[in-house]
């Protein structure tokens, strides 16, 4: 399995820039690039909780799963 970061379209449904949101939570751009680009191996709770309030929605919307290709 696969985690995707889908944070792009939920910053689009906010109208927020991502340097905003940085500024917003407390990180830096490049941390949140990093994130947005699905390189980040792990995010903090904290982080993903902040995300989510700055941004009006769910973990359920920043994050999807997609399955093996087998």
């Amino acid at each position: 399995m696969k985690v995707i970061v889908t944070l792009d379209q939920a910053l689009k449904k906010a109208e927020m820039t991502s340097k905003e949101l940085a500024q917003k939570i407390g990180i830096t751009e490049a941390n949140l690039s990093i994130l947005r680009s699905n390189k980040a191996r792990a995010i903090r709770f904290d982080t993903l909780a902040k995300i989510c309030e700055y941004l009006n929605c769910e973990p359920k919307d920043l994050l999807t799963v997609i399955g093996d290709e087998d």
